[in-house]
């Protein structure tokens, strides 16, 4: 999958080519077929393993890092979006390329709505813990806005 994140990343999904996707990955293109079926499978799957890749980018902590408050732990999570790292820089361009990819498939808008709920409500729940006297629409409503300002930088 890390194949189809670099090659998305570099070419975008229009210019995503089963043949390019199995020399990246070192394998046959039968191979990719089996396991994948075809491109919406290829698509969705490589979703799954960026959104999977970013969850743990943005959660991980060094072992001897003191334990942050609240807000710390927001501010972490977000900004751990702009690390600069060739990981972070190929999830977040091929991310983008899936979502623009979406506006015309809708199956791929579906799986992409969903990974896109999950990250709201985990904001969410760290803006509850930072606020926890906020209501509940406020908390959502902020957390949708801190989504989409992370998606557009």
């Amino acid at each position: 999958m890390e194949g189809a994140a670099r090659v998305i990343a570099r070419r975008g999904v229009r210019g995503l080519r089963v043949e390019e996707l199995a020399a990246e990955a070192g394998v046959s293109t039968a191979l990719i077929y089996y396991h994948f079926k075809d491109r919406a499978g290829i698509l969705r799957a490589t979703l799954e393993f960026i959104n999977d890749r970013a969850g743990r980018y943005t959660t991980e902590r060094e072992p001897d890092a003191p334990p942050l408050d609240a807000q710390g732990e927001l501010e972490e999570t977000l900004l751990l979006e702009f690390q600069d790292s060739p990981e972070v820089r190929e999830n977040s361009t091929a991310w983008g390329e899936l979502r623009a990819t979406a506006v015309f498939d809708p199956d791929l808008r579906e799986d992409l709505a969903r990974a896109t709920l999950v990250w709201v409500q985990e904001v969410g729940e760290l803006l509850g813990r930072v606020r926890p006297m906020a209501g509940a629409a406020a908390l959502a409503g902020a957390a949708e806005r801190l989504t989409a300002l992370v998606e557009g930088l």
